[in-house]
């Protein structure tokens, strides 16, 4: 996490100062159960739910190689939760 985003107390939704109209991040980690065409993922969240997720411009630009069984940190906006944005793989 940057040091320009606040973190609320229940530890999931962000506001990002960086963006223009103060859009809300919902922060969350699962782990990547199939490899789809074109840098997309099914990605089982922690809490059970399945959704779409697809690799952020830095990791695909990085090369950043995500397989089925990966753990990663996902970033998805209140508004559409079944995709996500893959922003790291974690160890």
């Amino acid at each position: 996490m940057s040091p320009n985003e606040d973190k609320n107390p229940d530890g999931k939704t962000v506001e990002d100062p960086r963006q223009s109209r103060g859009r809300q991040i919902i922060k969350t980690e699962g782990r990547v159960i199939e490899a789809l065409p074109n840098a997309f993922f099914k990605v089982v969240l922690s809490d059970g739910k399945e959704i779409r997720g697809f690799l952020s411009g830095k990791m695909r630009m990085n090369r950043i190689t995500i397989l089925p069984g990966d753990r990663v940190s996902l970033e998805m906006t209140p508004y559409d939760e079944e995709k996500g944005r893959i922003v790291y793989r974690l160890k």
